[in-house]
């Protein structure tokens, strides 16, 4: 032994050791413990510096009950630092798999980083050691080993969440606003009696009218708490990302249409919307609306079916509220020109409200309808109508359904028609996909070169791409006339509810009228042709 390797044996190493609990190894009573797995670790890596007198332990660095999979570590991150600021001289880990369990990560620390770094990574129960050139080779194949595990893992994980959402399970940490989750059974929904009653009024609310908004200020001026900070009083610990404190966090429009639109209120459970990128990508990415699971009545419901039908039409139809009061006015959504088919805009004089073509304002003159007809002079008149239809059917008692069927049929048949359009174009996609599977033969056979198949290919995706928005459109009109035709099998209890009308509102409104046509004044006879459609005729 020479001078200079005599000199090198007294120099001491500075050795951190890394810990890391698994998954399986949590056995902790306590949560502030370290568990078995943790302290058995600790004392086989101690163990082991204590026989080697070169080795000098100078810090420790230890993550309990998080992944080995490149998912951020915080003690990890702490150890990687330290290593490229040259503070550390061995890393010791039990195995190579505690370290990083993702090939990527490996590669890049322990055969890269750590060798630019001059730092000898050990692991004792894989015989890991960068000192040994020869065991690189098993190394990478640790690695491998390792990462199709955790791919193993990760399918395992998304199979059994996939078999829970298929058996009607409820699997998210935290019920949605209006339920709470099942102190006896973490995979069932039970109504939270305070804030359904909160989502029963924003359903209520929105009927008679009032916008987004509008609910967003009536709820925050009661200081009824939003979902969030209602959430955190109950000691329910939420991910909040904001930089006001959580109780100046108040209702929005997103959260109030988030509510309308939610199935769950209906007593379904709709899961599976979004997924990862992989195991090791967690990016968040939305699924096609055919691949999410559903389950219908696996909890008790806060909204009926007709009311949320009501909502759900009401949210195609409506315009927005008017600013001054944050209410959608009466007849908003519902009222065109029987000339140019353009909406009739609400405007105020200082004596009288009245209705005026849209074509026929801001310059524009492109109408023949040009006189505006008074506000309240269409209600009275559309009262009038409501209370004949009433009148007619506790009189005759005739209103059985020739009139609803007649409806119902034709949305049906509309139905049937877009139904038969979905399926021809699904054929039509699955052919195209046999056409492109056919051209990649073709290319290989060398029938085709590389520039014609690129051309091809090329057709194919703009073709299929417009195929799925043709798909995307009909089911937005088939969910349209599907809500329609339930609404229609509700009529005659619509007539049940009411026997003498005094006064219209938004509700009363939205449940006789689907449209209402005013024609231009005739000179002559000084009148015009307004049409009333109903809803149920």
């Amino acid at each position: 032994m020479n001078e200079m390797e005599s000199v090198r044996e007294k120099i001491l190493l500075r050795v951190v050791i890394y810990l890391r609990l698994s998954n399986e190894d949590k056995d902790k009573i306590n949560k502030n413990d370290d568990s078995e797995s943790i302290k058995n670790q600790r004392n086989m890596l101690l163990d082991y510096i204590e026989k080697n007198p070169q080795f000098m332990l100078v810090d420790e660095y230890c993550d309990e009950d998080l992944s080995g999979a490149g998912t951020y570590r915080p003690e990890f991150e702490r150890l990687i630092r330290d290593c490229e600021n040259g503070k550390i001289d061995v890393v010791l880990c039990k195995s190579q798999s505690r370290f990083s369990r993702d090939m990527e990560i490996v590669e890049k620390y322990i055969n890269n980083k750590f060798k630019e770094w001059n730092i000898r990574f050990i692991g004792l129960s894989d015989n890991a050691d960068t000192d040994n050139s020869g065991n690189k080779k098993s190394r990478q194949i640790n690695g491998l080993v390792n990462e199709w595990y955790l791919e193993d893992v990760s399918d395992n994980i998304r199979s059994a969440f996939n078999s829970k959402m298929k058996q009607g399970e409820f699997i998210s940490p935290f019920a949605s606003f209006g339920y709470e989750v099942s102190k006896e059974d973490n995979n069932k929904l039970v109504i939270d009696p305070i804030a359904s009653e909160v989502v029963k009024e924003i359903y209520d609310l929105y009927l008679k009218g009032m916008g987004f908004t509008g609910i967003a200020h009536y709820l925050n001026d009661k200081n009824i708490p939003c979902p969030s900070f209602y959430k955190y009083k109950k000691g329910i610990k939420l991910n909040v990302i904001s930089n006001r404190p959580r109780e100046e966090i108040k209702w929005n429009t997103n959260a109030i249409k988030t509510i309308l639109k939610n199935e769950l209120y209906l007593g379904h459970l709709i899961q599976g919307k979004r997924t990862t990128v992989s195991y090791k990508n967690h990016k968040v990415i939305n699924k096609p609306e055919d691949e999410w699971i559903r389950r219908e009545n696996m909890h008790e419901a806060i909204i009926d079916e007709e009311t949320f039908a009501k909502v759900q039409i009401a949210l195609k139809e409506r315009t927005k509220p008017m600013k001054s009061t944050g209410v959608v006015h009466n007849f908003s959504g519902k009222v065109f020109c029987k000339e140019c088919d353009r909406y009739m805009r609400k405007k105020n004089s200082s004596k009288h409200e009245y209705l005026v073509c849209s074509n026929n304002r801001d310059g524009y003159n492109d109408c023949i309808n040009k006189s505006a007809i008074r506000y309240d002079a269409l209600e009275e008149l559309v009262l009038s109508h409501i209370n004949k239809k009433v009148k007619k059917f506790y009189d005759l008692n005739i209103l059985e359904t020739e009139s609803l069927k007649k409806e119902n049929n034709k949305f049906t048949k509309k139905i049937n028609l877009l139904t038969k359009q979905k399926e021809t174009i699904v054929n039509q996609m699955a052919k195209t996909k046999n056409y492109l599977k056919s051209l990649y033969e073709d290319k290989v056979n060398g029938i085709i070169n590389a520039e014609q198949f690129k051309e091809l290919i090329t057709n194919y995706n703009n073709d299929d791409e417009k195929l799925k928005d043709q798909l995307k459109s009909i089911d937005n009109e088939i969910n349209y006339y599907t809500l329609k035709e339930s609404s229609n099998k509700n009529t005659k209890e619509l007539f049940n509810k009411y026997q003498q009308l005094e006064k219209l509102n938004r509700v009363i409104v939205d449940e006789f009228v689907d449209k209402i046509y005013i024609g231009k004044i005739n000179d002559e006879t000084n009148t015009r042709d307004i049409e009333i459609k109903w809803n149920f005729d």
